[in-house]
């Protein structure tokens, strides 16, 4: 397995997936691909048991056919996106009318993938959904401030420039000793 390779699965493995795909053989195919990727695969193969499992699981992505019997796999990206706007979703369908893909596009989800899927294909879309959650996690970031007495801050200050680090590291090093982590 290549660097890479290893490098998307270290960070698929700490996510959850849903699978909304109605036919039973590609259905039981992308499950048992994506079981070597996530923690959890959940399959479903309607809108109905999509949206019960979405809820119970809270996957972090959900991979989802556009063409379904009764409501379309459009309708439920819809339905996930208003519940919650960051939901990563990717559409999988071998149609290639523009109104869909239109339609995809506006609803705003992640990523597509044509059937037949390559692996190939999988990879590049599992590599931008790992960059894309970095990211979300890093605009997550929570910001703080320390107020200081002006002696502490000189020690810290100096004690930071005879290491070469910057003050915000000598400060998080010793909350992390003070609190043992």
């Amino acid at each position: 397995m290549n660097n890479d390779l290893m490098k998307i699965v270290e960070e698929t493995k700490k996510l959850k997936t849903l699978v909304l795909e109605d036919e039973p053989e590609t259905n039981e195919l992308m499950c048992t691909t994506l079981k070597n990727f996530f923690s959890e695969v959940h399959s479903a193969v309607d809108a109905e048991s999509a949206m019960e499992l979405f809820e119970k699981h809270s996957p972090d992505i959900i991979f989802i056919d556009i063409i379904l019997p009764g409501k379309s796999g459009l309708d439920v990206a819809k339905e996930i996106r208003e519940l919650n706007p960051k939901q990563i979703i990717v559409i999988v369908s071998a149609s290639n009318d523009m109104g869909n893909i239109s339609e995809a596009v506006k609803i705003g989800v992640n990523n597509f993938i044509r059937k037949p899927i390559d692996t190939d294909k999988m990879i590049d879309v599992l590599k931008d959904i790992v960059a894309d959650i970095k990211k979300q996690k890093k605009n997550r970031t929570k910001i703080f401030s320390i107020t200081l007495p002006l002696d502490l801050y000189e020690q810290v200050d100096n004690d930071a420039k005879s290491e070469s680090i910057s003050k915000n590291a000598m400060i998080i090093r010793a909350l992390k000793h003070f609190y043992n982590l």
